[in-house]
């Protein structure tokens, strides 16, 4: 059978680049069995013979409607599929889908009918408003960064901006790469409406949203710039609890320091 990106180096190049990232999150230790999820709105690279391509699938409810989606176009990353297998066999451990015109529903259309991970409809919310809005993000990541959902289980750090200060101390890139911080969702049942409606939320205000002793979620310009947010977070989180485990609780940079960081790099107030 043929595949999907055969003839399309542009769709190759972004399907490559999320299988890359997918490989990243396993690495990092960050996606353990079939652990997080990615969507990605490939509609810019489908050429007319793509939309011509017939269903290998039935119709599937989105559980809304999202009306900015019509005739949209996705890579999903598969339920119950392992980010260590995509990152080697993207289009066996993940499809694309068409958005239908009721803007409630979608099909399959290739590789293979993969069916979307359980989460869909959550990012396909995140999409439907990033469109709304204009945005040019076109990727949203899911995962579960081992030392920020360890400094997650301290309700002292749950407070608004309460994490995002102490991460920014840690090193002078989060600030600089992450200059809007991080958001806050406090906990709720993976998957549910009340979870999506906390992510939407703080995606109004926030790239990347700690989902309270769970994981992360980020939107980007394409995937590896989620990937890049969440990486830097990680990276500050880990310093802190490194320091922690010396013995002592790090110093940080003083308001000062991030200010004249501000200031240099020209990062939102």
């Amino acid at each position: 059978m043929k595949s999907i990106l055969e003839g399309r180096p542009a769709l190759e190049k972004e399907v490559g680049q999320i299988a890359e990232v997918a490989g990243y999150l396993w690495q990092n230790g960050w996606a353990e069995r079939n652990g997080g999820n990615i969507t990605v709105n490939i509609t810019e690279l489908i050429d007319d013979e793509t939309r011509s391509l017939p269903a290998i699938s039935e119709v599937k409810a989105i559980g809304e409607i999202l009306p900015h989606l019509k005739g949209k176009y996705f890579y999903c990353k598969g339920t119950g599929k392992r980010m260590r297998d995509l990152a080697r066999r993207p289009m066996e451990n993940g499809s694309v889908i068409r958005i239908l015109d009721d803007c409630a529903s979608y099909v399959i259309i290739a590789d293979n009918p993969v069916q979307p991970t359980s989460e869909l409809p959550s990012h396909l919310a995140v999409h439907n408003r990033l469109i709304e809005k204009g945005s040019n993000y076109k990727a949203t990541v899911h995962t579960h960064p081992i030392e920020l959902i360890a400094m997650s289980h301290n309700k002292a750090f749950m407070g608004k901006d309460v994490l995002t200060k102490i991460l920014w101390s840690m090193i002078p890139e989060t600030i600089a790469f992450c200059p809007l911080g991080l958001g806050i969702a406090p906990y709720a049942l993976p998957g549910s409406v009340e979870l999506a409606k906390a992510t939407l939320k703080e995606l109004e205000e926030y790239d990347v949203v700690l989902w309270e002793k769970h994981g992360v979620f980020a939107k980007g310009l394409d995937v590896m710039d989620a990937f890049d947010q969440i990486d830097v977070l990680s990276k500050s989180a880990k310093i802190y609890l490194d320091a922690k485990c010396m013995g002592f609780e790090p110093d940080g940079m003083t308001e000062e320091q991030m200010k004249e960081l501000s200031e240099v790099f020209h990062l939102p107030k």
